[in-house]
């Protein structure tokens, strides 16, 4: 489906946008374009990869023109872009909102009015019940991308949904390599925290599966195993050969127990497609009497699927897991 077409990244320079443009270059994709504010990490990328259907555009999606100008002749958008560390939302919550939602609504605007086939929305799982402004902001962001796609044409727009993505930029993993490699104490907020694990590249399959099965305001998540952050600690320390006892340093500003990928109302309403859930899209109207008449006896019934009810994952299940990363295999030689 992607022959000859013209992919747009957002937040390229990213562990997502880096993810995705690795999948998709060396594919009979004509085109791929890199969108971000950070020109340091574009030439960084221009270095690296140095291929001719790689193209590299300046911009912020907080400004409608410089996402406008870069979105001409595109056919899938890949809405990566995003503020995404807890504490700094927290401190900085108007930021967040300018980029997480007021972004989002800029590139979903330009995506439509270019004409552009299909456009994902990168969500995280802190939009489900949020209690911190990262998600409160991602969370409106899904509410605009479903509220766009029922008046976006012939632009198809989904959102993915993601918990923990290993050694992603910002993440645990290689910190807990960091604090290993300089003799220090890993750093443990609550021992019996869970999150979901997911690989970079599992997180690309999601996005592929998304532009090959989204009709329009679908929500798309995949299943993923989880585990302790004890789990994760001691299974790292294994692996690094650490000779330090783990330091509890408690819950930080904004942090969950555990992740939820899908509320209950979710769930009464997902399609489980296997290795996938997907939620269709929220076709409801402003004739709100009809809902106030009628109730759903399956609410009652279902049950949120977080990272306390997945399948768990045990030290040695998480030590082969980590095993499968690249990013710990560059680190262990």
């Amino acid at each position: 489906m992607f022959k000859e077409s013209t992919l747009l990244i957002t937040g390229g320079t990213g562990s997502f946008g880096n993810a995705v443009l690795k999948r998709f270059l060396d594919t009979d994709i004509k085109e791929i374009r890199i969108f971000s504010r950070d020109e340091k990490k574009q030439d960084d990328m221009r270095q690296q990869y140095q291929y001719d259907k790689l193209k590299f555009f300046i911009g912020d999606t907080r400004d409608y023109h410089s996402i406008y100008q870069a979105m001409h002749g595109v056919d899938y958008v890949f809405h990566a872009a995003a503020l995404k560390q807890v504490p700094s939302c927290e401190f900085f919550p108007l930021e967040a909102v300018k980029t997480n939602v007021l972004g989002t609504e800029n590139v979903l605007s330009a995506a439509v009015a270019c004409g552009v086939k299909n456009a994902i929305c990168l969500s995280t799982d802190k939009a489900v019940y949020p209690i911190n402004a990262m998600g409160m902001t991602k969370s409106l962001m899904e509410k605009i991308a479903v509220a766009k796609s029922r008046s976006s044409g012939n632009t198809t727009i989904s959102i993915t949904r993601y918990g923990n993505v290993m050694c992603s930029r910002g993440s645990v993993i290689p910190l807990f390599i960091d604090q290993i490699k300089a003799d220090q104490p890993i750093t443990i907020t609550d021992p019996n925290m869970t999150r979901f694990m997911m690989s970079l590249e599992s997180a690309v399959d999601l996005v592929l599966f998304a532009f090959e099965n989204a009709q329009g305001g679908e929500l798309f998540i995949q299943k993923a195993p989880a585990a302790t952050i004890q789990t994760l600690a001691e299974a790292v320390s294994e692996l690094f050969e650490s000779k330090q006892k783990p330091r509890i340093i408690g819950t930080r500003h904004g942090e969950k127990l555990y992740e939820s990928l899908l509320t209950r109302e979710e769930m009464v309403k997902a399609f489980d497609l296997g290795d996938y859930y997907m939620i269709p899209s929220d076709d409801r109207d402003l004739n709100y009497n009809k809902y106030f008449s009628k109730g759903q006896i399956e609410f009652s019934e279902a049950q949120d699927y977080t990272s306390q009810n997945t399948r768990r994952l045990n030290k040695d299940e998480m030590k082969d897991m980590l095993l499968t990363l690249e990013y710990v295999k560059e680190q262990l030689r």
